[in-house]
C-alpha cells in the first residue's frame, strides 16, 4: 500500500477557492471534496477494501481512514482531525476530518506543491460591496501536469467565460544526457507567506516592492529576485522600531 497506488488527482477532480482578494487581483487555492476521495478509494482498494470512522476527542472530531491490506490479511489506519466550518459544524468537521485522513493516505497530497496562484484584477471580475472586495466569478482547472515526484509541473486555470486567467508552463529543457523535463521557476505559497509577514513588519507595501524590481505581478516573481527581496528585507527595521 505505497503511495504509488493512489493516483494522481484529475483537473476535473480539483477545485479552486479565493484566498485573498484585494483591488489589484486575488490568489486561488487548491483543493478536492470528500466526494473524490471516496471515489479514489472505491477504484483504488475496492468499495469494500476499506472503511472509515469518527471519534470525538476533546472536542475535536477525528475520522480513521482504515485500508484492507491482503498480504498480511489485516487493516491498516491512518487518522486525523478536522477544523470547524461558518455553519453544520458536525458535518463540516466529519468532511475535514476524512479529507485529511485521506490525505495522509496520499490522496491529493499532490497539492501541497501548487504554486502561488494570483489572478491580476484585469483577468477577474472583482466588485467593491459595503467596503469590502468580492468576486462571484467561477475559476476551474483546465489542465494540469505533474512531474516525476509527483508535484505540480504544468497548471492552466479558467473562468466561467472559459477565459485563460493563469497558467504555469513546464519549462522543457533539453538536457545533453536525458533530456529532462524541468519545472519554471516560481515563486512557491511558502515564499509569499514569508514575503508577505516581512512586508507586514517592514510596513513596506508590495507595490514598493513591484516598482523597485520591475515586477509586474508577484507570482511572476523569479527566485533570483524573492532571495534579493528578502535579504532586503530583513536589513529593514520594523515598521514599529523605536
Amino acid at each position: 500500500m505505497e503511495q504509488g497506488l493512489i493516483r494522481l488527482l484529475k483537473a476535473n477532480e480539483i477545485e479552486c477557492r479565493i484566498s485573498t482578494i484585494s483591488a489589484k487581483g486575488l490568489s486561488l487555492l487548491l483543493y478536492k471534496d470528500a466526494r473524490v476521495d471516496q471515489r479514489i478509494l472505491d477504484e483504488t482498494f475496492g468499495v469494500f477494501g476499506w472503511k472509515r470512522s469518527h471519534q470525538c476527542i476533546d472536542g475535536n472530531l477525528y475520522c480513521t481512514v482504515e485500508i484492507f491490506n491482503k498480504e498480511s490479511g489485516e487493516w491498516v489506519a491512518k487518522q486525523d482531525v478536522g477544523t470547524t466550518g461558518y455553519t453544520e459544524k458536525e458535518k463540516s468537521q466529519a468532511s475535514d476530518s476524512f479529507k485529511r485522513a485521506c490525505f495522509n493516505w496520499g490522496i491529493g497530497r499532490e497539492l501541497y506543491s501548487a504554486p502561488f496562484i494570483w489572478v491580476p484584477a484585469g483577468k477577474a471580475a472583482i466588485q467593491l460591496k459595503d467596503n469590502k472586495y468580492c468576486c462571484y466569478e467561477r475559476f476551474t482547472v483546465k489542465s494540469i501536469e505533474y512531474n516525476s515526484d509527483r508535484e505540480i509541473s504544468a497548471l492552466v486555470i479558467g473562468n466561467d467565460k472559459d477565459q485563460i486567467v493563469y497558467e504555469m508552463k513546464a519549462v522543457h529543457a533539453t538536457d545533453k544526457n536525458k533530456g529532462k523535463v524541468v519545472q519554471e521557476s516560481s515563486i512557491s505559497k511558502e515564499q509569499m507567506s514569508s514575503l508577505q509577514s516581512e512586508l507586514n513588519r517592514t510596513g513596506i507595501t508590495m507595490e514598493t516592492v513591484q516598482n523597485r524590481y520591475k515586477i509586474q505581478e508577484p507570482e511572476i516573481m523569479s527566485k533570483e529576485i524573492y532571495e534579493k527581496v528578502m535579504s532586503a528585507l530583513k536589513r529593514t527595521k520594523s515598521a514599529n522600531a523605536a
